[in-house]
């Protein structure tokens, strides 16, 4: 069973950078495709970004193009997510989850989830 823990979240300014962490263990990446999630008060959960089990990023949401990246070290079996000119908007929790590559060929259907971590972006 993969188990995900997500890090890196805290407080910052509009226009601040921060790099999240989602540490996977209990299997490979090399057979998973992990995505970022975020869920804020009020508002629908949103599909950040998905990078596939090749390392491919599969895509990202418009709110975000040009900010965050995802990325990935499959030596540490590890996912990233550089925020980089956040905005108020971005505050939420941000979720990492897996999808295994039998179930899906993207992030469509993710089978495990990580706790969460809190981004808050403040002015």
């Amino acid at each position: 069973q993969l188990h995900l823990v997500e890090s890196g979240g805290g407080l910052v300014q509009p226009g601040g950078s921060l790099r999240l962490s989602c540490a996977a263990s209990g299997g490979s990446l090399d057979y998973y495709h992990i995505a970022w999630f975020r869920e804020a008060p009020g508002r629908e959960r949103e599909g950040v970004s998905c990078i596939d089990s090749n390392g491919s990023l599969k895509n990202v949401a418009d709110s975000v193009k040009g900010r965050f990246t995802i990325s990935r070290d499959i030596a540490a079996n590890t996912v990233y997510l550089q925020m980089n000119s956040l905005k108020t908007e971005d505050t939420a929790v941000y979720y990492c989850a897996a999808t295994h590559i039998t179930v899906a060929v993207g992030c469509e259907r993710p089978g495990a989830w990580g706790q969460g971590t809190q981004v808050t972006v403040f002015s």
